[in-house]
This record gives C-alpha cells, structure tokens and sequence, in this order.
C-alpha cells in the first residue's frame, strides 16, 4: 500500500484534498454573495437616481402624443407617471376614442418632485389641462424652479400661455387661433427656450418626447432611443 500523501496549503496540513475543494467552494460564494449584493445595491442606486416625469391627461387628450411621450420615456429608463387631471376618474376617452387608464389623480402628484412635466395637447384635453388647479400650480412651480417642463401641439398655447409660462420663442400646433396666442411662434418641429420645450403636432411627438430624454439623460441616451425607433432626434 502506497503512503498517504497530505496536502499542504501555506504551512497547513490537510488530510485529503476535500478540504481544499471545500475551501474553494467557499470562497467561490463568499465572491458569488458579495457580487450579488454589489449589483442589488447598484440596481437600488440606479432606481433612486432614475428620472421621474409627469404626463398630465384629460378626455380629450392627443393619444398619439400621449403614447409617443410615455413610451419614448419608458425605454429611456425614465419612470413615468401618468395623471388625470378629470376629478374622480381615472379611466379616459382620448381625442379619436382610445380609451387610455392613468395611473394617478393630478391632486395625487402635487407636493412630489418632478424631473419634467410634459402635456400632451388635443382637444378638448388641453383645455382640461388648462382648467386643472392642481396642474397649474405644478406647473408654476415647475418653472419657477427652472426645471423642464414640456407641451406639444395646442397646449402650449392653451395651457402654458393661459397660465404666463410661455417663453420668448416656442411653437405649436400652426392653427390661426393657436398661433396668435403664442407671439414668439416659431415654425420649428421642437422649440427649446430656457426650461421651456415645445412642439408642434402629432407628426412631431416622437422627436418632441427624444428631446426630453436629451435634456434629461443626454444627447448619446437620445440618438441611442432615436435608433433603436428608426427615426432621428429633434
């Protein structure tokens, strides 16, 4: 019978090579268990920093807009909070009948932080928009705090204008009765003027909702987001 052999490890003798393997499969997890708990706290870190907007909406709202805004956003890892300004109901009838369910009430999201707020137009919802106190007061704040704050098609010119927030130069849908009301109308898909952002239509929201992720996240998120829908940023 052939000698035992022991294993020797940094001066301590083993009685068979298990214990290594043990020693081993140990410090594996103890690697595995502190990689594990980096990443969690690095998914916590990131969801505590992610950017957090608002898109108030009301019956009568654009749904083009409205999905273009939200679906743009949510692939750019923003979370989005969608917030009826209609009281007491949450369920909506959009400008040509989809039927959309927002997750909050506006009076809900007063006193919170937001990153941006962004308001779809269509009509009647703009004026909806534009008759919600508890909107106006966001918004108020919003741009007294310099932070973004967004519209598209007529609500720049029946929200933002109705309340003094439009800036110098902004645009909208280029109707007649939506022109006059903006003086600084600029005939330009997106229009960026200090916190200010505002587009023009339908056919312009996805380069509208690109814009707010570039503000946010950053022109190289935008042209990322931009690819990836086959269109090109504001």
């Amino acid at each position: 019978m052939r000698p035992r052999r022991d294993f020797t490890v940094r001066g301590r003798r083993s009685a068979c090579a298990g214990d290594l393997l043990a020693d081993d499969a140990l410090r594996s997890i103890s690697r595995d268990s502190t990689a594990s708990l980096a990443e969690r706290a690095g998914e916590t870190a990131a969801m505590s920093t992610s950017k957090r907007v608002l898109v108030p909406v009301g019956d009568g709202s654009e749904e083009i807009e409205t999905v273009c805004i939200t679906d743009t956003l949510v692939r750019a890892g923003v979370e989005v909070t969608i917030a009826s300004v209609m009281p007491g109901q949450l369920t909506l009838k959009m400008a040509r009948g989809l039927i959309v369910t927002a997750n909050r009430s506006i009076d809900e999201c007063v006193g919170e932080e937001w990153d941006a707020i962004a308001c779809p137009g269509g009509m009647p919802g703009a004026k909806h928009l534009s008759a919600s106190t508890a909107l106006a007061d966001l918004l108020k704040k919003q741009v007294a705090a310099s932070k973004w704050t967004a519209a598209v098609c007529a609500s720049p010119a029946i929200v933002l204008a109705a309340h003094g927030l439009l800036p110098t130069n902004a645009t909208c849908f280029p109707a007649p009765a939506l022109k006059e009301k903006v003086p600084g109308w600029m005939d330009e898909k997106v229009v960026v003027d200090g916190c200010i952002i505002t587009s023009q239509g339908p056919g312009t929201s996805l380069q509208f909702a690109l814009k707010i992720v570039e503000v946010l996240l950053g022109k190289e998120k935008a042209q990322e987001i931009a690819s990836a829908l086959l269109t090109t940023p504001a």
